[in-house]
């Protein structure tokens, strides 16, 4: 299982099968702790008990996680392909599972340059403006209430934009990895990585 890193392609199905495995392992230690006091006390009425009732608490996290996982969108291959045919020197975070009070938004690409927050998504249903909405109050709130924020749903428009995006780069010599790469944990965060932060 080879691992994928938030914003990478993939991440969403590596974190599927790892959640998956992690699962199953707490679930075996606390159900198998649980029968070894049975076995040694003839009785539920020992430590074990309780450290097999601790066992729980990881446990059922692990689960809801795996459960958000399974859940989430993935990004059709297909559609990855086309869209590292067009971004250029853009920096694109891959598949990210934006979580809001009501529903999840399946962000299957993502790129910022200068003011402007573009997103694509395969899910048709997706409702376009309140998953901007939600994008763009999320940023506002790390300071970047200025930005625009376009989510497409058609991948020729999305990567018609990225195009347009690239040449804005080009002509202004901006290396957006460069950037992504000079963020200190701790200083403010730049959009890009306000976009993961607000993921799975």
């Amino acid at each position: 299982m080879k691992k994928a890193y938030k914003g990478e392609f993939g991440y969403i199905e590596y974190a599927r099968k790892f959640s998956i495995i992690r699962t199953i392992i707490c679930l075996v230690i606390t159900i198998g702790i649980f029968i070894v006091g049975l076995i040694i006390y003839k009785s539920n009425k020992s430590a074990f008990s309780i450290i097999a009732a601790l066992g729980c608490l990881p446990t059922g996290w692990s689960a809801v996680n795996m459960i958000m996982y399974l859940r989430a969108g993935v990004l059709k291959k297909e559609s990855y392909k086309k869209i590292e045919a067009h971004k250029g020197g853009l920096y694109i975070s891959y598949e990210l599972e934006m979580t809001a009070y009501e529903t999840n938004y399946h962000i299957g690409a993502a790129t910022v340059l200068e003011k402007n927050v573009i997103c694509y998504t395969d899910y048709k249903e997706t409702d376009i403006a309140e998953c901007e909405k939600h994008i763009h109050t999320c940023i506002s709130q790390g300071g970047y209430s200025s930005y625009t924020v376009k989510v497409f749903n058609d991948i020729d428009k999305f990567c018609a934009r990225l195009d347009q995006l690239e040449a804005m780069r080009a002509a202004s010599g901006i290396d957006p990895k460069a950037i992504e790469d000079a963020w200190v944990a701790g200083t403010t965060e730049t959009c890009a990585h306000i976009l993961k932060s607000i993921s799975l």
